[in-house]
């Protein structure tokens, strides 16, 4: 095994944070969780799993120093519920505070936001990326694209038969698992020296609406009609920077070369849709909804 590693991870009880606090801990190195809430179940899940709680929000740069303290690592994530501005501070927050502590950070940003999309919340974690090559941060920048799992906010109508999408069903859409972020995450922390100062765009794969809907109803079984979300919906449910996300997804969208990124990290077994949508418990899911 690598060196065990003291990781500081935020985001720990999220999808992206949780995936990489989860690997590291099965690859026996050390994860100091950052958490709003250490009474929450997913916090006290990890915390049975060995994992030791850092009650802090991302924005709380004397804790995140604190926490710091005798690390080796911090992966740093941010989040646009707040505004983007608040999303800036952020990710400047961790990045200080990484250089501060003479630590190397992983910081996932987005696909693609480094080719000024004009998506709010990817320009907002490309001037994280910025600051972060313009103070001398030791890091990597892992970038992925859409995940799979946001197709559990549409649980609801798939229950009722529906592929919703405000994408049309002929556009393709690079995507990818979060539990493959989290798998090349810990590889780029445990390989700190040669992967410092790269950044890497994350897809598992590229395919339709159409494609996805029709893997998605041989695996469940239900017969899925396709629905193209109008865009004044998604205006009124998800405001502007979502429409100009999928304006920007219809117009260029992502650009990853899966190829390189499976051969640089040729022991994460990256999953196509079809195999990330053969690990859902799609019955469970769809009751619930």
């Amino acid at each position: 095994m690598a060196q065990e590693l003291t990781v500081v991870v935020t985001g720990s009880t999220g999808k992206q944070g949780g995936a990489v606090a989860q690997n590291l801990l099965e690859r026996g190195h050390k994860v100091r969780a950052v958490t709003r809430d250490p009474n929450s179940s997913r916090a006290k899940a990890l915390a049975n799993a060995g994992a030791t709680l850092v009650a802090a929000s991302l924005e709380d740069t004397a804790a995140i120093t604190k926490a710091l303290e005798g690390a080796t690592s911090l992966f740093a994530m941010t989040t646009p519920m707040g505004g983007t501005a608040a999303e800036i501070r952020q990710g400047v927050a961790a990045a200080d505070a990484a250089k501060a502590a003479g630590v190397h950070l992983v910081f996932t940003s987005v696909g693609s936001a480094n080719r000024q999309t004009g998506v709010p919340h990817f320009d907002s974690k490309y001037e994280v990326e910025k600051h972060i090559s313009k103070i001398g941060a030791r890091a990597t920048i892992l970038a992925p694209v859409a995940f799979m799992e946001n197709l559990y906010f549409a649980k609801e109508q798939l229950a009722k038969g529906i592929y919703a999408s405000a994408l049309s069903p002929a556009r393709a859409l690079a995507q990818v698992a979060v539990a493959d972020i989290g798998a090349v995450a810990v590889r780029v922390l445990e390989d700190a020296g040669r992967l410092t100062g790269k950044r890497f765009d994350l897809a598992g794969d590229e395919l339709t609406g159409k494609d996805a809907m029709a893997i998605l109803s041989r695996i469940t079984g239900r017969p899925l009609s396709y629905y193209q979300v109008p865009l004044d919906v998604v205006r009124q449910r998800m405001g502007e920077d979502a429409v100009r996300m999928y304006e920007w997804f219809d117009r260029a969208g992502f650009a990853v070369d899966r190829i390189a990124l499976r051969r640089e990290f040729s022991d994460v077994a990256f999953h196509n849709f079809e195999s990330w949508a053969q690990t859902q418990d799609w019955n469970a899911l769809l009751r619930s909804a």
